[in-house]
């Protein structure tokens, strides 16, 4: 399952944004630093509207979407990398997740304490972002304390130090690992060093409702930022979010459009991650349940077979493929097998976004 942490500095909407995003989460939104202590993990129904057409069609039983899994990670502040407020133990669980959705306050509200007494989006990113390159430093810095022993007479080790030594100049010089260029073999050699500023982000830009739907100047000066590190951002309003959990679906789409925007935060942030990560969702549907799947881009038929069961994937023979858009349009299976829409797809076929499939398999 897809992980993403939820960080930044104190009370820019961290908690208050987890609360919506869950639902039904109990995290703490108070107004005072390091109110999570705890990291507070919440999973959550990927949006997908194509599962309940799906159902429709096939008379499904139940829908099964897939999920994503959000960490409320507590308020960093400056010195965090050298265990500032709880800091150590809080970069330790940004380790662990496969994305980081840094919340940057970009609304002034006086009855709501800034930890650095004003609003600064790119003040405050700089210094989480201090932070997390300070503790990879280390990180890299402890490795190659292991590795430059082991160099002297290993190859493979020799290698790691070379990349270890590239890695310490970016990240000594200010830099984040992500815009270091290392190939797969190089990434796979570092990947359990868990580099904090290696892990894709998205900048979660936490305006009022009136500046929802155009951002503003803060808004703007993240997306500067972010265009420099390959980031992506997102505006979205913890407040609305808030707001929006207590409204029936209808009257959701109600409040959104007044506010001049066509989807809730939950939406774009899950869009965000998956374009960053490289994400793809293909569908199966029948009877029994209609089904969302994840799986990274560039997958083939048998290996897509293998997110649902490994037997899939070792017994492949070959997957029944349509796109979602023409099985809508025919109506149903056997329509779309008339018109010739229905594709057999054997071992090397590349999985498609929204493809609709049925594998084939003996094992």
């Amino acid at each position: 399952m897809l992980r993403a942490g939820i960080v930044g500095l104190p009370n820019v909407g961290k908690s208050t944004l987890f609360n919506a995003l869950v639902a039904n989460a109990k995290a703490d939104a108070a107004n005072f630093p390091f109110c999570t202590i705890e990291p507070n993990v919440g999973v959550v129904a990927v949006p997908d509207q194509r599962l309940e057409v799906l159902a429709e069609l096939s008379k499904s039983k139940q829908i099964v979407p897939t999920r994503i899994e959000f960490v409320d990670i507590a308020g960093l502040v400056k010195g965090a990398s050298q265990g500032e407020g709880l800091g150590n133990q809080f970069l330790a669980n940004i380790r662990e997740v496969d994305a980081i959705v840094h919340v940057v306050r970009c609304f002034d509200d006086e009855d709501i304490i800034h930890v650095a007494g004003s609003v600064d989006p790119v003040r405050d990113i700089e210094i989480i972002n201090l932070e997390l390159a300070l503790s990879d430093l280390a990180q890299v810095e402890r490795r190659m304390d292991r590795v430059r022993k082991q160099a002297r007479a290993n190859k493979e080790a020799q290698a790691e130090l070379e990349i270890l030594q590239t890695l310490h100049a970016a990240l000594d010089a200010g830099q984040s690992a992500r815009l270091v260029d290392l190939d797969d073999e190089a990434a796979e050699m570092i990947k359990t060093l868990g580099l904090l500023t290696r892990k894709p982000v998205i900048y979660a830009t936490n305006v009022t409702e009136d500046d929802l739907a155009t951002g503003n100047a803060w808004v703007e000066a993240v997306r500067e930022v972010a265009a420099t590190e390959n980031a992506k951002v997102v505006i979205i309003s913890a407040q609305v979010e808030s707001e929006l959990v207590e409204l029936s679906p209808e009257d959701r789409v109600d409040f959104l459009e007044a506010l001049g925007v066509t989807e809730g935060g939950l939406k774009s942030l899950i869009t965000a991650t998956y374009e960053l990560l490289g994400l793809r969702t293909y569908l199966t549907t029948g009877e029994p349940e209609t089904r969302a799947w994840t799986i990274r881009a560039g997958m083939t038929a048998p290996q897509a077979a293998g997110v649902i069961h490994t037997d899939f994937e070792r017994g492949f023979i070959r997957a029944e493929t349509v796109s979602y858009q023409d099985l809508v349009t025919t109506g149903s299976m056997g329509a779309a097998k008339e018109k010739g829409l229905v594709r057999s797809e054997g071992k090397e076929y590349i999985v498609q976004e929204g493809d609709v499939m049925l594998f084939r398999f003996n094992v």
